[in-house]
């Protein structure tokens, strides 16, 4: 697929619209992150990258492309109290 040149809003979506080229995505190997909430909630969370956009003139300070990504995120619940679930005794989410 052949990059396509695009607007895009950098650094911040009040400022003025910067060049940026759409790089579409090969090959993609997210991995899982689990997160452990302070109520006891597991949650697993990937985030699954349907783009990127390479940002015209901006660089890492190593002097690599800088990249806006486009991604959603995917986000599961592995386990949660017995306290929170529906239709428990002492619920706290009806």
């Amino acid at each position: 697929m052949p990059e396509k040149k695009v607007k895009i809003p950098f650094p911040t979506p009040s400022g003025p619209p910067r060049d940026g080229y759409q790089v579409g995505v090969a090959e993609s190997t997210e991995k899982w992150s689990e997160v452990t909430l302070l109520d006891g909630t597991i949650l697993r969370i990937k985030p699954n990258v349907i783009g990127a956009v390479r940002i015209e003139g901006e660089y890492t300070p190593d002097g690599n492309p800088a990249y806006l990504l486009q991604a959603q995120p995917t986000v599961t619940i592995t386990s949660s109290p017995e306290s929170l679930r529906r239709g428990q005794k002492d619920s706290k989410i009806n």
